[in-house]
């Protein structure tokens, strides 16, 4: 809880740097920040475990896709699904033989992304992360909230609208197992992705 309090402290304050900046300054607006119709971008997502998460798994691995649907200028609705493969620990513990498994999670959420400057922007989304090898990794639930807040650059590079989407977030559950607090999965993600 301590480290999502922090994440969600310095997210805020990009946001208000962002706001100071904005108003120190005239935006030109570009096709990553008007509304331009719905843009859609598919991405590839790594990352490494933290919390308690990170004592029994590496790194993560997965891909999504994302819709954002303008709603007022700079300021869009995002709508995301992707999988995500955290991998377990070999020897878990020094103890031969002994892996943990895999996580294998399809996250579902929706949010909003804000562009308070030209190209940068934050964005928080929230929704629900399904879980599907539940017995392999003895958990009691299959579905968990998710939560994930994040900041990043969006650029052009193509006249016709294309771009590229270069985001940071730190994504996390709520427990998969009630008596466990570590079945919280938590991860530090690079989202990088190709819009159109």
């Amino acid at each position: 809880m301590k480290s999502s309090l922090k994440i969600a402290t310095l997210v805020l304050a990009f946001a208000g740097l962002s706001f100071a900046a904005k108003a120190q300054t005239t935006t030109t607006t570009t096709s990553t920040t008007t509304n331009g119709g719905i843009r859609y971008s598919i991405g590839v997502d790594a990352g490494i475990p933290t919390g308690g998460f990170k004592n029994s798994h590496n790194w993560n691995l997965g891909g999504s896709a994302q819709a954002d649907i303008p709603v007022a200028n700079q300021l869009f609705v995002t709508v995301n699904a992707g999988y995500n493969n955290i991998f377990g620990k070999s020897d878990f513990k020094g103890i031969a033989g002994n892996d943990v498994a895999d996580v294998k999670l399809i996250p579902v959420k929706a949010g909003l992304k804000f562009f308070p400057v030209q190209n940068f922007y934050v964005q928080g989304e929230a929704g629900a992360s399904f879980l599907l090898n539940k017995k392999d990794t003895y958990n009691d639930k299959a579905v968990a909230f998710v939560y994930a807040p994040q900041v990043g650059v969006q650029f052009p590079v193509s006249a016709s609208g294309n771009f590229i989407d270069a985001g940071v977030r730190y994504e996390a559950t709520t427990k998969f197992n009630k008596a466990i607090d570590d079945s919280k999965v938590q991860f530090v993600s690079l989202r990088l992705a190709y819009g159109f």
